[in-house]
Protein backbone atom coordinates (compact mmCIF):
# COMPACT_ATOMS: atom_id res chain seq x y z
CA UNK A 1 0.00 0.00 0.00
CA UNK A 2 2.91 2.23 0.30
CA UNK A 3 4.06 1.53 -2.91
CA UNK A 4 4.69 4.77 -5.43
CA UNK A 5 4.41 4.15 -9.02
CA UNK A 6 6.18 5.72 -11.85
CA UNK A 7 5.84 5.14 -15.81
CA UNK A 8 8.85 3.98 -17.45
CA UNK A 9 9.06 3.46 -21.39
CA UNK A 10 6.16 2.73 -23.48
CA UNK A 11 3.78 3.37 -20.34
CA UNK A 12 4.51 0.63 -18.06
CA UNK A 13 4.08 0.96 -14.52
CA UNK A 14 6.89 0.77 -12.45
CA UNK A 15 6.92 0.22 -8.61
CA UNK A 16 8.77 2.77 -6.55
CA UNK A 17 9.71 1.73 -3.35
CA UNK A 18 8.72 4.62 -0.65
CA UNK A 19 12.79 6.91 0.41
CA UNK A 20 12.88 6.94 4.58
CA UNK A 21 15.76 9.14 5.76
CA UNK A 22 16.84 8.02 8.84
CA UNK A 23 17.31 10.53 11.44
CA UNK A 24 20.08 9.30 13.60
CA UNK A 25 20.29 11.22 16.90
CA UNK A 26 23.23 12.83 18.54
CA UNK A 27 23.16 9.86 21.43
CA UNK A 28 23.31 6.86 18.75
CA UNK A 29 25.75 8.44 16.50
CA UNK A 30 27.96 9.48 19.54
CA UNK A 31 27.81 6.28 21.73
CA UNK A 32 25.68 3.65 19.74
CA UNK A 33 26.14 3.39 16.23
CA UNK A 34 25.16 0.12 16.08
CA UNK A 35 21.64 1.04 16.67
CA UNK A 36 21.60 2.93 13.62
CA UNK A 37 23.32 0.25 11.05
CA UNK A 38 20.28 -1.81 13.12
CA UNK A 39 17.82 0.41 12.16
CA UNK A 40 18.85 1.03 8.29
CA UNK A 41 18.82 -2.69 7.81
CA UNK A 42 15.33 -3.43 9.76
CA UNK A 43 14.18 -0.48 7.16
CA UNK A 44 15.09 -1.86 4.23
CA UNK A 45 13.92 -5.56 4.97
CA UNK A 46 10.42 -4.22 5.45
CA UNK A 47 11.21 -2.92 1.67
CA UNK A 48 11.89 0.62 2.28
CA UNK A 49 14.71 2.67 0.49
CA UNK A 50 17.13 4.09 3.07
CA UNK A 51 19.08 7.01 3.23
CA UNK A 52 21.20 8.54 5.82
CA UNK A 53 21.53 12.51 5.01
CA UNK A 54 24.12 14.73 6.69
CA UNK A 55 22.39 15.80 9.57
CA UNK A 56 22.39 17.66 12.58
CA UNK A 57 21.23 17.73 16.54
CA UNK A 58 17.43 18.52 16.54
CA UNK A 59 17.41 21.08 18.78
CA UNK A 60 16.29 19.22 22.07
CA UNK A 61 18.56 20.16 24.15
CA UNK A 62 18.65 23.73 23.16
CA UNK A 63 14.66 23.33 23.52
CA UNK A 64 14.58 21.69 26.91
CA UNK A 65 17.14 24.36 28.45
CA UNK A 66 15.28 27.50 26.89
CA UNK A 67 16.59 28.33 23.93
CA UNK A 68 14.02 28.57 21.44
CA UNK A 69 15.87 30.51 18.51
CA UNK A 70 18.97 28.02 19.23
CA UNK A 71 16.57 24.95 18.55
CA UNK A 72 14.24 26.99 15.77
CA UNK A 73 17.30 27.22 14.13
CA UNK A 74 17.94 23.66 13.93
CA UNK A 75 14.58 22.60 13.17
CA UNK A 76 14.94 24.42 10.36
CA UNK A 77 18.03 22.89 9.04
CA UNK A 78 16.41 19.49 9.06
CA UNK A 79 13.11 20.68 7.95
CA UNK A 80 15.09 21.79 4.63
CA UNK A 81 16.99 18.41 4.89
CA UNK A 82 14.11 15.78 5.37
CA UNK A 83 11.71 17.68 2.52
CA UNK A 84 12.57 15.20 -0.14
CA UNK A 85 11.59 11.87 2.25
CA UNK A 86 8.48 10.16 1.92
CA UNK A 87 9.15 9.25 6.01
CA UNK A 88 11.62 10.85 8.82
CA UNK A 89 11.92 7.33 10.83
CA UNK A 90 13.64 7.87 14.24
CA UNK A 91 14.90 5.25 16.54
CA UNK A 92 14.35 7.42 20.38
CA UNK A 93 10.95 8.56 21.04
CA UNK A 94 12.07 11.76 22.57
CA UNK A 95 14.43 12.99 19.30
CA UNK A 96 11.15 11.42 17.37
CA UNK A 97 8.90 13.68 19.97
CA UNK A 98 11.25 16.90 19.15
CA UNK A 99 10.23 16.61 15.49
CA UNK A 100 7.06 15.09 15.88
CA UNK A 101 5.29 17.34 18.55
CA UNK A 102 7.53 20.33 19.61
CA UNK A 103 8.78 21.80 15.93
CA UNK A 104 4.99 22.87 15.05
CA UNK A 105 5.06 24.54 18.17
CA UNK A 106 8.19 26.73 17.63
CA UNK A 107 6.68 28.79 14.25
CA UNK A 108 3.74 31.15 14.27
CA UNK A 109 0.71 29.27 13.04
CA UNK A 110 -0.03 30.17 9.67
CA UNK A 111 3.83 31.43 8.61
CA UNK A 112 5.32 29.22 6.16
CA UNK A 113 7.89 27.79 8.60
CA UNK A 114 4.79 26.00 10.49
CA UNK A 115 3.34 24.47 7.54
CA UNK A 116 6.93 22.45 6.79
CA UNK A 117 7.24 21.82 10.30
CA UNK A 118 3.56 20.70 10.43
CA UNK A 119 4.54 18.97 7.15
CA UNK A 120 7.26 16.99 8.62
CA UNK A 121 5.96 16.32 11.81
CA UNK A 122 2.92 14.56 9.65
CA UNK A 123 6.35 12.07 8.30
CA UNK A 124 8.04 11.30 11.21
CA UNK A 125 7.52 8.08 13.13
CA UNK A 126 9.90 6.42 15.85
CA UNK A 127 11.20 3.44 14.82
CA UNK A 128 9.46 0.65 16.35
CA UNK A 129 5.62 2.32 15.57
CA UNK A 130 6.62 2.40 12.12
CA UNK A 131 8.06 -0.87 11.55
CA UNK A 132 4.55 -2.45 13.34
CA UNK A 133 2.14 0.50 12.43
CA UNK A 134 3.21 1.84 8.71
CA UNK A 135 5.36 -0.48 6.92
CA UNK A 136 2.60 -3.77 8.10
CA UNK A 137 5.78 -5.55 10.17
CA UNK A 138 4.07 -8.42 12.13
CA UNK A 139 6.49 -10.95 12.64
CA UNK A 140 10.32 -10.59 13.83
CA UNK A 141 12.25 -13.62 12.05
CA UNK A 142 14.24 -13.89 15.18
CA UNK A 143 15.45 -15.90 18.02
CA UNK A 144 16.38 -15.36 21.87
CA UNK A 145 16.48 -17.45 24.30
CA UNK A 146 16.22 -15.56 27.38
CA UNK A 147 13.47 -13.50 29.54
CA UNK A 148 13.68 -9.78 28.64
CA UNK A 149 11.72 -6.41 30.67
CA UNK A 150 11.03 -3.73 28.41
CA UNK A 151 11.32 -0.19 29.56
CA UNK A 152 8.99 2.56 28.08
CA UNK A 153 10.93 5.72 27.48
CA UNK A 154 8.97 8.84 28.26
CA UNK A 155 8.90 10.97 25.40
CA UNK A 156 7.70 8.03 23.45
CA UNK A 157 5.07 6.68 25.72
CA UNK A 158 3.54 9.77 26.11
CA UNK A 159 4.59 12.02 23.13
CA UNK A 160 4.52 9.27 20.41
CA UNK A 161 2.31 6.49 21.66
CA UNK A 162 4.46 3.72 21.62
CA UNK A 163 3.63 1.27 23.90
CA UNK A 164 2.03 -1.60 22.10
CA UNK A 165 3.90 -1.83 18.93
CA UNK A 166 7.60 -2.94 20.16
CA UNK A 167 5.89 -5.95 22.48
CA UNK A 168 3.26 -7.33 19.85
CA UNK A 169 6.89 -6.69 17.87
CA UNK A 170 8.91 -9.07 20.55
CA UNK A 171 6.00 -11.49 21.20
CA UNK A 172 6.96 -12.86 17.89
CA UNK A 173 10.60 -13.33 19.01
CA UNK A 174 11.12 -16.68 19.20
CA UNK A 175 11.90 -18.08 22.69
CA UNK A 176 11.83 -14.61 24.00
CA UNK A 177 9.96 -13.96 27.36
CA UNK A 178 9.13 -10.98 28.39
CA UNK A 179 8.94 -10.00 31.98
CA UNK A 180 6.92 -6.91 32.44
CA UNK A 181 8.43 -4.24 34.96
CA UNK A 182 6.01 -3.39 37.76
CA UNK A 183 6.38 0.55 37.03
CA UNK A 184 6.87 0.00 33.20
CA UNK A 185 5.98 3.64 32.96
CA UNK A 186 7.84 5.76 35.45
CA UNK A 187 11.13 7.67 34.65
CA UNK A 188 14.57 6.01 34.12
CA UNK A 189 16.26 9.15 35.55
CA UNK A 190 17.74 10.58 32.23
CA UNK A 191 15.52 13.18 30.88
CA UNK A 192 18.10 14.77 28.59
CA UNK A 193 19.94 17.37 30.30
CA UNK A 194 17.35 16.76 33.93
CA UNK A 195 20.78 14.58 35.12
CA UNK A 196 23.21 16.99 34.45
CA UNK A 197 21.23 19.40 36.12
CA UNK A 198 19.68 17.17 38.98
CA UNK A 199 21.76 14.34 39.31
CA UNK A 200 21.39 14.18 43.11
CA UNK A 201 17.35 13.25 42.48
CA UNK A 202 18.15 11.62 38.88
CA UNK A 203 20.03 9.01 41.16
CA UNK A 204 17.27 8.16 42.92
CA UNK A 205 15.09 7.70 40.43
CA UNK A 206 17.59 5.34 38.66
CA UNK A 207 17.92 3.58 41.78
CA UNK A 208 14.71 2.16 41.92
CA UNK A 209 14.31 1.59 37.98
CA UNK A 210 17.68 -0.67 38.38
CA UNK A 211 15.66 -2.40 41.76
CA UNK A 212 12.41 -2.54 39.52
CA UNK A 213 14.33 -4.30 36.61
CA UNK A 214 16.17 -6.54 38.89
CA UNK A 215 12.79 -7.77 40.93
CA UNK A 216 11.87 -9.03 36.71
CA UNK A 217 15.00 -11.91 37.22
CA UNK A 218 15.42 -10.53 33.81
CA UNK A 219 18.34 -11.14 31.39
CA UNK A 220 18.38 -8.20 29.31
CA UNK A 221 16.70 -4.85 29.56
CA UNK A 222 15.06 -3.52 26.24
CA UNK A 223 14.28 -0.41 25.10
CA UNK A 224 13.44 1.25 21.69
Amino acid sequence: NNQQNIYGKHGAVIAKKPCVALLVTCLVDLFRPAVGFAAVKLLEEAGYNVEVPEQSCCGQPNYNNGDRAGARAMALQLVDIFQPYDYVVVPSGSCAGMLRVHYPALFKPGSKSRDRADDLAGRTHELTSFLHGIAGVTKVQAQLLAKVTYHDGCAGLREMRVRDQPRALLATVGGLELAELNEPDVCCGFGGTFCVKYPDISERIIEKKIADIRSTGADYVLAG
